[in-house]
């Protein structure tokens, strides 16, 4: 009877374990961390949906709508000092990044509440929002992916779509 109840407490654990083991999930999480050429450290924590069949724009990233700019947990994005993204200032700190897809510029949105699940976006939480004209890639990229450069440049690439935008040290 012991070993019947150890062996059913070991599943129980490793199902808890399973679950909470974030490189299992469908969407898997990723990083990108580049410390720019004017010293300003970019930290983006986010998860990797992929397309799946599904048109980018309408069945998934819906034009017009927010979307969490990832998926599960809230997309962060933290800078060690204070900054200049497309040329308007936020201080240092960490932010939750969304976005509204738009067919030919999107809104970022920097929110000051990050630590929480993707889909609990409120406006009134806003540190900051700019629009950036979207781009098109010759690649079809499947998985979700954000690339940052030492120059600050970061960018949100999904299916043909490129989303840039610009990061520099606010001085």
């Amino acid at each position: 009877m012991r070993v019947l109840i150890l062996t059913i407490l070991t599943l129980i654990g490793q199902l808890g374990f399973a679950q909470t083991d974030k490189s299992k999930r469908p969407s898997p999480p990723d990083n990108t961390k580049v410390t720019t050429t004017d010293g300003v450290t970019i930290d983006i924590n986010y998860s990797r949906p992929s397309l799946k069949g599904r048109k980018l724009g309408v069945d998934i990233a819906p034009v017009g709508k927010v979307w969490r700019t990832g998926a599960n947990e809230a997309t962060t994005i933290e800078f060690n000092k204070d900054v200049l993204v497309e040329g308007k200032k936020l201080a240092a700190g960490k932010y939750g990044l969304y976005s509204i897809p738009g067919e030919h510029e999107t809104t970022l949105m920097f929110s000051k509440v990050w630590d929480q699940w993707g889909t609990k976006y409120d406006a009134k939480d806003d540190a900051l929002r700019v629009s950036v004209s979207n781009g098109k890639s010759d690649n079809n990229q499947e998985q979700f992916k954000i690339n940052a450069t030492p120059e600050g440049n970061i960018s949100l690439e999904w299916g043909d779509y490129v989303i840039p935008f610009l990061v520099k040290a606010s001085n």
